[in-house]
């Protein structure tokens, strides 16, 4: 078999590399989850525990096997709020950002699956939608956390903070 045939043949699609994005940040969140820092009381949590919380944190659900305040640490909280975030925005986006921030040219590629990810009408003018899509993302958030953090401060104290912030 020829090199050129070896390396189609382990070419992965846009969606291909989309789905396998996303299962490993899933099984990451997961294997996080499960650290005993990750909850409140040190414990290692149950691997179906874990891979439960992130899946749902991953695809936006909300569905919780454990309450989210009482049973995560401020480290698992975390964790959780970051697996939102990545499924919220996708993948793709993600890493794009990524991409963006450390100043790397994004390859023709890489700009096809971000276009496949988000649903594009073509691959012109994807990076800029891509920062587009973030900066609106951030603006909205903050500002609802902005709009929650008296009503939590007040109720909560400096751990109001926290919680307007998880929130939004």
């Amino acid at each position: 078999m020829s090199e050129e045939m070896i390396s189609r043949r382990f070419q992965l699609s846009s969606f291909q590399i989309i789905i396998l994005g996303f299962a490993g940040v899933i099984l990451l969140g997961a294997l996080l989850l499960m650290l005993p820092i990750s909850a409140a009381e040190r414990c290692v949590t149950p691997f179906l525990d874990a891979l439960f919380t992130a899946t749902s944190a991953v695809c936006v659900t909300g569905l919780v096997l454990h309450d989210t305040g009482s049973y995560w640490s401020a480290f698992g909280q975390t964790v959780i709020l970051a697996l939102i975030q990545i499924g919220g925005l996708g993948v793709v986006t993600v890493a794009a950002s990524f991409a963006l921030l450390s100043r790397r040219r994004i390859s023709l590629m890489q700009r096809t699956t971000m276009q496949d990810a988000i649903s594009a009408p073509n691959v012109g003018g994807i990076v800029r939608l891509t920062k587009f899509i973030l900066w609106g993302t951030f603006l909205i958030e903050m500002i609802g956390a902005l709009a929650m953090l008296p009503v939590f401060c007040r109720d909560y104290g400096w751990h109001g903070i926290w919680m307007a912030v998880f929130h939004s």
